[in-house]
């Protein structure tokens, strides 16, 4: 009660968008493809010397966190300024946090009744700046916080302000933590939570002091993916069937959207395609989109707030068509929450004048084209295969590439 007092005092203050949005990594193009091949296997991946293979079928339990874990400091937020260390810490006070942040996930005031998705996202945008040829961005820095900072002004992360108000007040209760620490732990907490992947949690992320991390390493914000980049970038809303080619019923451009996502995105991080798939098939099983934050609308499967293998099965069995603003036409079918903002496509699991077999409208779900490109693209679509026939191994495969990637730029 006394958190859920705190929170609703500081949301007061919060004029943040709600949403879970699509998780977007953009960044500037660069040669990491040749790089990637080279160390695509060579990935340090395995979370134990119980599971030695990347993809092992294991089952994964938590481990205590180390009582000698390095420093972190909280910047502004500290007390007094001092930084405060979590080697003061001892194992059993992350298994209160722990605690504590299971306690918070359900909320039925919020998307779906859920807090995980959007903590998922805010760990998923917090770890996706990073890049491996210069050793830059990552998970440690909570540089978000910053309201002047680069991050926080990045339109990626529109709505994120919530998920961290949600957070204020544990980390109030446990100053031992850094920023950086608690976000990543509260996805791990979100996704045990909720029937994904149990990832033992590392602590030792150091918060930045200022907002001045990312100018001196002459970097700026669009690291995070944009959706449709170098796809057909003339839109018209009347006629987005404009934007499909007729004879393949992909959208034109769309191979320029896979090598963004792919060499500028995932690549840069140090992800082969495997983990890839599986990031992005285990992480839009969670939350939605809002046209008032990302500017996309709807969840991408029908339980958006339990892990599975929906979206990656219903991605290759379902029929897709692609909308815009002006498609009407889905608020006739019980879908006005499918229309995206104005200049803004995705498509839909509904055809205009068809209803599903039983008669109703069925499920209203969206995928973005930066999705749709894993059942395009020849390689992708193997690995998206595999996981809509095992949602066992997409748990296991996910949990290991979801690890790697709120511990980049670390150094653990």
């Amino acid at each position: 009660m006394r958190l859920r007092l705190e929170f609703l005092a500081l949301l007061a203050a919060t004029s943040a968008p709600a949403g879970t949005d699509a998780l977007a990594f953009v960044a500037d193009p660069s040669s990491h493809r040749q790089l990637l091949r080279h160390r695509e296997h060579a990935a340090s991946l395995t979370l134990s010397a119980a599971s030695p293979s990347p993809y092992a079928r294991t089952k994964w339990s938590p481990r205590p966190s180390s009582a000698s874990s390095p420093p972190s400091s909280h910047g502004d937020s500290a007390p007094g300024g001092r930084q405060l260390s979590s080697s003061s810490s001892s194992s059993s006070s992350y298994e209160d946090v722990r605690a504590d942040l299971m306690a918070l996930m359900d909320n039925p005031s919020w998307d779906d009744g859920s807090l995980a998705p959007i903590f998922l996202r805010l760990a998923w945008h917090s770890s996706g700046t990073y890049d491996a040829s210069t050793g830059t961005g990552g998970s440690n820095g909570a540089g978000m916080r910053f309201s002047g900072g680069m991050e926080s002004r990045d339109p990626e992360n529109a709505g994120l302000q919530a998920a961290r108000a949600f957070l204020e007040p544990i980390k109030a209760r446990y100053p031992h933590i850094s920023y950086s620490d608690l976000w990543i732990l509260a996805s791990y907490v979100g996704l045990e939570h909720t029937g994904g992947p149990i990832i033992p949690f590392t602590p030792g992320r150091v918060d930045h002091v200022d907002e001045s991390y990312w100018s001196r390493n002459g970097m700026s914000y669009g690291r995070l993916p944009a959706a449709e980049k170098y796809c057909c970038p003339h839109l018209d809303d009347s006629n987005v069937s404009s934007s499909i080619d007729p004879t393949t019923g992909t959208v034109r451009g769309w191979e320029g959207l896979c090598t963004h996502v792919r060499d500028e995105v995932f690549y840069r991080m140090g992800f082969n395609d495997r983990e890839i798939v599986a990031l992005l098939c285990g992480g839009h099983v969670y939350g939605r989109c809002h046209p008032n934050a990302s500017g996309y609308a709807g969840p991408w499967v029908e339980h958006p707030t339990k892990f599975s293998n929906e979206y990656a099965s219903d991605m290759i069995e379902d029929e897709w068509t692609l909308v815009s603003n002006g498609d009407g036409w889905l608020i006739g079918m019980g879908a006005e929450e499918l229309i995206p903002a104005p200049g803004k496509r995705q498509f839909v699991n509904k055809v205009p004048g068809k209803v599903t077999e039983d008669g109703g409208d069925g499920a209203n779900q969206m995928m973005l084209l930066s999705d749709m490109i894993l059942k395009w693209d020849p390689t992708f679509r193997q690995y998206l295969e595999l996981y809509a026939e095992d949602e066992e191994l997409l748990r296991n495969d996910f949990g290991v590439a979801f690890k790697k990637l709120t511990e980049l730029g670390c150094g653990f």
